[in-house]
């Protein structure tokens, strides 16, 4: 029988990574490092997550997708046989490179797989920005002429980063996250990216980064001009308040959720979900013993799991689910 699963968090290291994670969510990181990701549920070839509570503990998400995958995942489709979602906390230092991620109909010809993802931005310093889409009027032609040139930044568009606020990325959104912001990151499960400027700078090894410029240009929606970061419009339910993020039919489907009070109720949704604490302490009754989460935390309810309740006065988490 399943229960709701906590994992054990993959470290990346990254040339814009820092040390946040440990001073705000209280993560284990190794020393010396500088910890850009930390994947918290992962089906990735390079990195599958572990079980770190109960019986089934030690063993991987691939374990549970390749033995138990209906009682898993129910009525979300995986992906090419793989656990659809990756969930991650990111901790940018420095700036992350000017990117974008395929969209479906053209990833397969580009040799990737598309990749829809959505911020919640948990600490954003004083003058930290974001950047997502395009200025008005900008072309793929104006684009690509002033790419690496001076004042490439005006090619940009930019917005003040805020906390708790969020920001959905459809594939073909150009992005990059800005220093001095850290963020949960829920995304479909792929990691095509394209990175069409990374500032001049280079990589852990000495060397620069690689470039994706052509299939950056294939990429990018040229259309998709002057985005904003989206606040929380509450919608009172019982005992919880619910702010939808993002709604991608066929990825998932993302909110923030708050508690209202300290009573045991139901969790929000149905199907498989995942928890992600962004303030507060939840308390999961699902099992004998229930599951605790503080801040950062994040936790997996499979589809077998019918009812869950959930406690927590004023605590707040982001819900995925099947859209």
């Amino acid at each position: 029988m399943l229960y709701p699963l906590t994992f054990q968090p993959i470290f990346q290291e990254r040339v814009w990574g820092g040390r946040n994670l440990e001073s705000l969510f209280g993560k284990s990181l190794p020393a010396g490092k500088r910890i850009g990701e930390s994947w918290e549920i992962s089906d990735r070839p390079e990195a599958s997550s572990l079980i770190a509570n109960g019986p089934l503990a030690g063993l991987s998400l691939r374990w549970l997708m390749e033995e138990h995958a209906d009682k898993l995942l129910g009525d979300v489709p995986d992906r090419n046989g793989r656990f659809p979602w990756l969930a991650k906390l990111l901790d940018a230092e420095a700036d992350l490179s000017v990117q974008v991620h395929p969209p479906a109909e053209i990833a397969t010809t580009l040799g990737g797989e598309s990749k829809t993802e959505a911020w919640y931005i948990a600490h954003a310093a004083a003058e930290a920005r974001i950047i997502a889409g395009l200025p008005e009027n900008m072309t793929r032609d104006a684009f690509a002429e002033r790419l690496g040139q001076p004042g490439f930044a005006d090619c940009l568009h930019e917005l003040t980063a805020e906390a708790n606020k969020a920001l959905f990325i459809p594939s073909g959104r150009l992005h990059a996250l800005g220093a001095g912001t850290v963020v949960f990151e829920i995304q479909e499960d792929s990691d095509t990216t394209y990175r069409v400027y990374d500032w001049d700078r280079t990589g852990l090894d000495g060397q620069p980064r690689d470039l994706h410029v052509e299939q950056a240009l294939e990429s990018i929606d040229f259309s998709d001009t002057t985005p904003t970061l989206t606040t929380p419009e509450w919608e009172t339910a019982e005992g919880h308040c619910l702010f939808r993020i993002a709604h991608q039919p066929g990825v998932f489907d993302l909110s923030l959720v708050r508690l209202e009070d300290s009573e045991t109720r139901l969790c929000p949704g149905e199907g498989m979900r995942i928890l992600a604490v962004t303030h507060g302490t939840l308390n999961i009754h699902a099992d004998e013993e229930p599951l605790t989460l503080k801040a950062g935390g994040f936790a997996l309810l499979p589809a077998s799991v019918e009812a869950a309740g959930l406690e927590g006065a004023n605590a707040q988490f982001l819900l995925t689910q099947g859209a």
